[in-house]
């Protein structure tokens, strides 16, 4: 049997079910996997001059930076396969879109829907409603095949996604909060969210939802801090908390905040904090710094990523994005200033 087929296992459970001292062997067996079968890590351990065979602990695994996700064909084990699906980061036209090639389709709908519903419960109990007009506009989008797919999961008859139709979405979610059972999520990046609520204010149809935003100004608002942010969602909104999701193009898992910024990582999703002036300075319980994650259902590509996010972590195991490093490109999911 091959490495991949063993390491995922039946129905992918062993990333949904991996307890917290499984993660570090099953981590620790990717990475060498991938030292050896992946041309671009490979390249990049060899550039810095490390030996795979002396990493022991994940503080140790060198992480690719993420850039190379926009100059590189990031694959594991490349001969084996061809890329069924590839996502795209959304970007202005001035900025060099992220590529992520990917070899099963389904284990990310799987994946992410697994995740969803550890952290949500079924998703037959929700209609899926969706203001993402950059992701559609742009296309090859993640999170819009994440949405489309728990859409279809869920059953429902109502259409997920609407461009700019502010009066249709209005109409959508009213029909959608008659729906025995169901609960209703608004999934909207960040600025379209402001877009809509400046537009139709507290309208009667915008109360009573889990809204869960996904960040990005893309440049259309000035940035906002997370406090400000959903004080101005709320006003429009109601006073629920305001959920959010942090992932990325280069991630096939999410991590949520069910509010308050605090985001919980699923069993196959771990970030660690590095020094953001040396990136090879990592710790597991380092307070602040930049983050760098280990996605295991990136079994693909790279699982090991050194991102330009800067985060704090919590007692409670939770972490809370701070802001973007210097000079980085303003990007992607939940990346707030």
């Amino acid at each position: 049997m091959s490495f991949r087929a063993t390491f995922l296992g039946p129905a992918y459970r062993t990333l949904t079910h991996l307890a917290p001292p499984a993660f570090e062997a099953a981590a620790l067996a990717l990475f060498r996997h991938q030292a050896a079968h992946c041309p671009p890590y490979q390249a990049y351990l060899a550039g810095l001059g490390r030996d795979p065979a002396r990493v022991q602990g994940l503080a140790e695994i060198p992480f690719l930076p993420i850039e190379f996700f926009k100059t590189q064909e990031v694959r594991t084990d490349p001969s084996e396969w061809q890329p069924q699906e590839i996502f795209r980061s959304s970007g202005t036209t001035l900025q060099q879109r992220s590529r992520h090639l990917v070899r099963d389709p389904a284990l990310y709908r799987a994946n992410a829907a697994a995740i969803f519903e550890a952290a949500y419960g079924p998703l037959t109990n929700w209609v899926f409603l969706a203001l993402l007009p950059s992701y559609l506009e742009q296309g090859e989008s993640s999170l819009v095949a994440m949405v489309a797919d728990f859409a279809q999961r869920s059953g429902q008859t109502q259409p997920a996604f609407f461009l700019r139709d502010h009066a249709g979405l209005l109409r959508a979610l009213a029909e959608a909060k008659q729906q025995p059972g169901r609960r209703v999520l608004l999934f909207g990046v960040t600025y379209a969210l402001l877009d809509l609520a400046a537009e139709v204010g507290a309208a009667p149809e915008l109360q009573g939802l889990t809204v869960l935003e996904t960040g990005g100004m893309k440049g259309r608002r000035r940035e906002m801090i997370r406090e400000e942010l959903h004080q101005e969602l709320q006003a429009a909104f109601g006073p629920a908390p305001i959920h959010s999701e942090y992932g990325m193009t280069e991630l096939l898992s999410q991590a949520y905040s069910p509010g308050e910024g605090l985001f919980y990582c699923p069993p196959q999703l771990r970030v660690l904090l590095r020094d953001p002036a040396d990136p090879f300075f990592v710790a597991e319980d380092r307070p602040e710094g930049a983050i760098n994650v280990i996605d295991l259902a990136n079994v693909d590509s790279c699982a090991f990523i050194e991102t330009k996010d800067l985060a704090r972590r919590h007692p409670s195991g939770a972490f809370e994005v701070l802001g973007r490093l210097d000079n980085s490109d303003i990007r992607g999911c939940s990346q707030l200033v």
